[in-house]
């Protein structure tokens, strides 16, 4: 068997080094800003042509984002059908995802981007969202109601994975998409269920998190559905709650639009560094410490390691891990008007917000992993040194390229998620959607199609942010 000498070693470690300069600085995002470019330009054609140009077998490592991506795009190009086939190929993807031990194995001697993309938990819940959508444009009610509870669904199956009490175990929103399909399909038995679960988790959980309550929308879609169904008081009970008298809409030969506005794009993944302090404690504990920040992790080694592997010359060093940077969005409110009335939309979704809080829901796990990464890989470079002094360096160096957070994450998520119902005359109507905040004021040109006792369902997307 062929086995290199050092000569060879430094030859292929040099091409290695020189190959990662030119790109272990780069982002996720950066990697891939041809496409961003054309997204966010709203040149969606063009975007969609870059995506069909990159082979799916030369996105093993992420491929779910791949097909995220696609599903968002063919959804805005109105291919809703294909659209919730490549979501649900990354539904699959995500419920399918094995650790591959030999790529886990990798990881620690490069860095994380060398495994199989990990999806985070808002990440595979949005997934439902956007299907709910797609099967409410193509009149699907039943299979959109499906994709809302399989929505909820995901954030509790997350939510068991944490000990901590300051975790989200219930997404409102989802609750509120139930309610608003159920009351489309007329049964506001299952509305009223679903909406008073989704004012109960405004209230308390997304409150709490995002400093976001219950939309006035909410409000009235609960004491509308209570009163449908026959619950005096309930019907009361809210109306002290909410401060106001419920009057009924007189939807006689009317019907109802619904819009969704996905307003902005969500956070975009960066990496930020900390320094440690390797602190020896008794009986071979170790404790990777940072006084500034109030962080100390523990680790077991034992004395013949601690010399033999080169832990003593660990000091202070530093290490990479991901976060979210936001991109701010340039409009923060606006008015759907149609037939004399305006109509604010409601924030319902706050998905930057739930971005953040996912990350940091698993920051800690996230640091133990880099800092063991980070230890390994500069015991393995110790050991090298005591065999060929130029090869150690050249993995020293190796070493400090390959120290980067995965930066990748779903980068056509909306940043936020508007919605509002109105109540309209059959037949075909010419709306205007006016946004507005420190983007500017914009309107658009809507057309509403509603039919007597049935309930349109809309989506307005507002690919802008504050750079």
């Amino acid at each position: 068997m062929y086995i290199p000498g050092w000569q060879q070693i430094i030859r292929i470690l040099l091409f290695t080094i020189v190959s990662l300069s030119l790109t272990s600085c780069l982002t996720y995002y950066q990697k891939n800003i041809d496409f961003q470019n054309k997204f966010e330009a709203g040149q969606i054609e063009e975007a969609e042509k870059l995506l069909s140009k990159i082979k799916e077998k030369h996105l093993r490592k992420t491929l779910i984002i791949q097909k995220l991506n696609y599903g968002v795009i063919t959804s805005l190009l109105g291919k809703y059908e294909e659209s919730n086939r490549l979501f649900e190929d990354a539904y699959f993807i995500g419920e399918d995802y094995q650790r591959n031990y030999a790529n886990e194995a990798g990881s620690f001697l490069l860095n994380p981007n060398f495994v199989v993309y990990k999806p985070e938990s808002h990440e595979l819940m949005m997934i439902h969202y956007f299907k709910a959508l797609n099967y409410l444009k193509l009149g699907q009610n039943n299979e959109a109601l499906v994709e809302a509870r399989r929505m909820n669904i995901k954030l509790q199956q997350f939510a068991d994975k944490y000990t901590s009490d300051k975790k989200l175990k219930e997404d409102a929103f989802a609750h509120n998409l139930m309610g608003i399909i159920y009351q489309a399909n007329g049964d506001y038995n299952n509305a009223f269920i679903a909406y008073r679960n989704a004012y109960n988790v405004y209230q308390n959980e997304y409150s709490s998190f995002f400093g976001l309550t219950a939309p006035d929308q909410l409000k009235y879609d609960l004491l509308n559905a209570a009163s449908k169904t026959g619950l005096g008081e309930e019907v009361a009970s809210y109306e002290k709650q909410f401060g106001y008298k419920f009057k009924a809409v007189d939807n006689k030969g009317k019907g109802e639009a619904v819009l969704f506005w996905n307003d902005g794009l969500g956070p975009v993944k960066d990496q930020w560094a900390i320094d440690f302090v390797l602190v020896r404690g008794q009986g071979g504990m170790f404790f990777f410490q940072n006084q500034e920040l109030g962080l100390s992790f523990p680790f077991f080694i034992s004395d013949s390691d601690y010399q033999s592997q080169g832990f003593g010359d660990l000091n202070v060093f530093r290490v990479a891990f991901p976060k979210f940077v936001e991109r701010p969005l340039a409009f923060t409110g606006a008015t759907l008007n149609v037939n004399g009335t305006s109509n604010t939309l409601q924030l319902g979704q706050d998905v930057n917000k739930i971005a953040f809080k996912s990350l940091k829901d698993r920051m800690v796990t996230e640091m133990a992993k880099s800092l063991l990464r980070f230890a390994t890989k500069k015991a393995l470079e110790y050991q090298i040194r005591k065999q060929n002094q130029n090869v150690g360096a050249l993995v020293g160096v190796f070493t400090a390229l390959t120290e980067n957070a995965d930066t990748r994450n779903w980068q056509t998520l909306p940043h936020s998620v508007f919605y509002t119902r109105v109540s309209l005359p059959e037949g075909t109507h010419n709306a205007t959607l006016q946004t507005n905040g420190q983007g500017g004021n914009k309107t658009t040109n809507l057309t509403l199609d509603v039919k007597t006792g049935r309930t349109s369902f809309y989506t307005y997307n507002s690919l802008e942010y504050l750079k």
